[in-house]
């Protein structure tokens, strides 16, 4: 089973970064791996390399992460990966949406939306 990132908390419109495959796990246990695994916690998520060009390994690589929204290039031309998912971005799991909340997920339909 894959759950769908979609960050929306700091953007002007929704947009779908990530696949993340979960394999057999479900509910919360589902929607918390694929927000893990959506976070800069020790390297980039979305920079899909084991060891940067420094030679320090990127923690965060995860080959259930699939990226699906472009890396951006700052001026020099050096490439910047996307930001963690955050409270308030979304997750689609089957046919239900969920909110990142300060503390879990809530159902996006419990928003009243």
């Amino acid at each position: 089973m894959q759950v769908a990132v979609i960050h929306t908390a700091f953007e002007d419109k929704p947009r779908t970064v990530a696949f993340v495959e979960v394999g057999e796990r479900t509910g919360n246990e589902a929607l918390e791996y694929a927000y893990r695994w959506t976070n800069n916690v020790e390297g980039s998520w979305s920079m899909k390399v084991r060891e940067f060009e420094d030679g320090h390994e990127n923690g965060d690589f995860n080959p259930d992460v699939t990226v699906m929204h472009e890396l951006h290039k700052d001026d020099q031309g050096k490439t910047w990966g996307l930001r963690s998912t955050s409270v308030g971005d979304q997750m689609l799991m089957g046919t239900e949406k969920y909110v990142v909340a300060s503390v879990g997920f809530d159902k996006l339909s419990d928003y009243g939306h």
